[in-house]
């Protein structure tokens, strides 16, 4: 009995092992196989990193409380203090000036203007933005 126990455990054990080194990667939303041309070829690839661009320095994110921190002697609570929390991200070493920008978007305009004018529009900053109802959170 112990021999039989033993025996399908171990046999058990291995098919376990076996079955799970062939798998390929599936996606969990479709089931495809990733990267497998029989299931369509979709490709993932893992994330390498990124260079960081040149001139670009990395602002390192963190919490703080943002908000009236002392007592309110006016009673007024219109700085009601919250807890905020900021990702890092990268910000260029020196400032982009208007002239900069200008100059930028008129040469967006001579290369791009007439054969691909949706690159010119998207080189502009989107101003809705701050119409939307959670800017003023």
């Amino acid at each position: 009995m112990k021999k039989l126990l033993k025996f399908s455990s171990v046999l058990m054990l291995s098919l376990l092992v076996l079955s799970s080194c062939s798998k390929k990667e599936r996606s969990s939303t479709t089931g495809w196989k990733y990267n497998d041309q029989k299931w369509g070829g979709f490709e993932k690839l893992d994330y390498q990193g990124q260079e960081t661009g040149p001139n670009l320095v990395l602002i390192e994110g963190g919490t703080f409380t943002m908000g009236l921190t002392d007592e309110d002697v006016t009673y007024d609570w219109n700085a009601v203090p919250r807890r905020v929390t900021v990702s890092s991200f990268y910000m260029d070493e020196t400032e982009v000036s208007n002239i900069d920008y200008k100059e930028y978007l008129y040469w967006l305009r001579r290369v791009f203007g007439e054969s691909y004018p949706e690159v010119l529009i998207n080189a502009f900053p989107d101003t809705l933005v701050w119409r939307e109802e959670l800017s003023y959170n």
